[in-house]
């Protein structure tokens, strides 16, 4: 059996605490609070806690789908890429930017939030920006 334990940053929300993730044979096992944090000092919110569990969940997508005669169908990525940047061509050359919207997720890091919001407001033109991690 190999153990293991790596210091990371939470990505639910801007607070930044600090955890340890468990591994065990390469599998995550569980999340432990980093005693030395300035941020968090060895404490975590619910979502903190449990973070690890969504990443190796069985129902979680690990590759694109895309609508084909009615049902989702598992397709490559730059399949799904392409379509996408058509659409979000087309939508935007008939109607403007600000009949997309784009919504930020709570599991990845708030650069990456940061540049979905700058891609949102400088190239496509709309303001239309949210983001589901609240405190």
């Amino acid at each position: 059996m190999e153990y293991k334990t790596t210091l990371t940053t939470c990505t639910y929300c801007g607070c930044g605490c600090n955890f340890y993730l468990e591994t065990l044979d390469g599998k995550l096992t569980n999340t432990i609070p980093c005693k030395t944090s300035p941020v968090n000092e060895g404490k975590l919110c619910i979502k903190g806690w449990n973070v690890h569990q969504f990443v190796q969940n069985d129902r979680r997508l690990k590759k694109p789908l895309l609508r084909k005669g009615g049902e989702l169908v598992e397709v490559e990525w730059e399949e799904a890429l392409a379509y996408t940047a058509d659409r979000l061509k087309a939508v935007t050359a008939e109607k403007g930017g600000d009949a997309v919207g784009f919504l930020a997720s709570a599991k990845v890091t708030n650069e990456e939030n940061y540049l979905l919001q700058k891609f949102a407001r400088a190239a496509i033109g709309t303001n239309n920006v949210d983001h589901c991690a609240r405190l």
